[in-house]
């Protein structure tokens, strides 16, 4: 059996696989809180616990970069070393991935069920796939044809120089500027991005705060759901309507981007777990209008099929088929 894992800072979750049932039907499957643990490896002796012998191998997909096989988890005092983890824990091989390119390894998998589909266009045999994820930060991976299957490959595109395209992101990227260093994408279109927009409006003028939105708000340990249901619930305000509006427009712009710089005629999908919370929002024209607004290659991006992916899944679903995949090596070799 395989051990495959989406690693966060908030929650972990474990899964057992096997070739025979593949990546998408877990054997056993739980959820622990991050904070509760010491290490990954705490977490995963608690629920291999009598089960130890049956897995062979696992793999991970970590919220951090990985380099040379070790990772430190963002938000989490915890750093993960492959090699050392196999060792510790019995294994043959611990594969770690960033959790754009688990997410990534995942697209293969999905079914119309899984899927949402904002552009229905065709997607070409054996085009590169882009998928953007706005979570708590903001992700971005790649998938390439090898000419037998779709391989992943991660990058931090998320963090690339944030450019607007219209007066109003102009003012937004000159307010951020006297306060940050740096203003990439994240700082404007994820979990960490959205507050940042909202506090933008507000002091600019755009519209008044009510008082209701107000104490809301500041009795918030996250404001981003306060927020976004403000824009979309059954009271509504327009100052959080044209947050969440600037953030669409913003998230289409650079989906646009990212599927440009791969030539992503294999589709383009939104993972992450804010696109399945704000689908009300991305139904409208404002998504698909930003993201089609690329000059003379517009007609080329109506030709891409656009997707969010609704299956909370994927990420373990991407580790597992990575690590399934490395585990019929081994079974081959042999």
């Amino acid at each position: 059996m395989l051990l495959a894992g989406d690693i966060g800072g908030t929650k972990v979750n474990l899964a057992l696989f096997s070739a025979q049932k593949g990546p998408r039907e877990a054997l056993v499957e739980a959820t622990f809180s991050s904070a509760g643990y010491d290490g990954l490896e705490e977490i995963v002796n608690e629920f291999l616990s009598g089960k130890n012998d049956a897995v062979q191998m696992a793999c991970f997909g970590v919220a951090g970069p990985v380099v040379g096989g070790r990772a430190t988890i963002t938000n989490l005092p915890w750093v993960i070393d492959a090699r050392a983890m196999a060792q510790t824990l019995g294994f043959s091989a611990v594969y770690l991935l960033n959790d754009l390119e688990s997410i990534a390894n995942s697209v293969p998998l999905l079914e119309a069920n899984d899927l949402y589909v904002l552009n229905p266009a065709q997607a070409e045999p054996g085009g590169a796939i882009a998928v953007i994820a706005p979570g708590t930060g903001l992700g971005e991976a790649f998938l390439a044809w090898d000419g037998n299957k779709y391989l992943a490959h991660p990058s931090e595109g998320g963090h690339t120089d944030f450019g607007p395209v219209d007066e109003m992101q102009v003012g937004l990227l000159r307010y951020l500027l006297a306060r940050y260093d740096h203003v990439s994408y994240e700082r404007v279109c994820s979990g960490l991005g959205l507050p940042n927009l909202y506090a933008y409006l507000k002091e600019s003028g755009y519209a008044p705060e009510p008082d209701w939105l107000a104490a809301r708000l500041a009795a918030a340990a996250d404001i981003n759901p306060v927020i976004v249901d403000a824009a979309l619930g059954e009271q509504t305000c327009a100052l959080a309507r044209a947050a969440l509006d600037l953030f669409v427009s913003i998230l289409g712009a650079e989906a646009g981007n990212l599927a440009i710089k791969v030539l992503a005629t294999g589709g383009v999908y939104l993972g992450g777990g804010i696109p399945p919370r704000i689908l009300p929002a991305l139904q409208g024209k404002t998504f698909m209008d930003a993201f089609l607004n690329k000059g003379r290659f517009k007609s080329l991006m109506a030709r891409m099929p656009v997707y969010v992916i609704l299956n909370a899944r994927a990420p373990i679903m991407g580790a597992a088929r990575y690590g399934l995949e490395r585990l019929a090596e081994v079974v081959q070799s042999r």
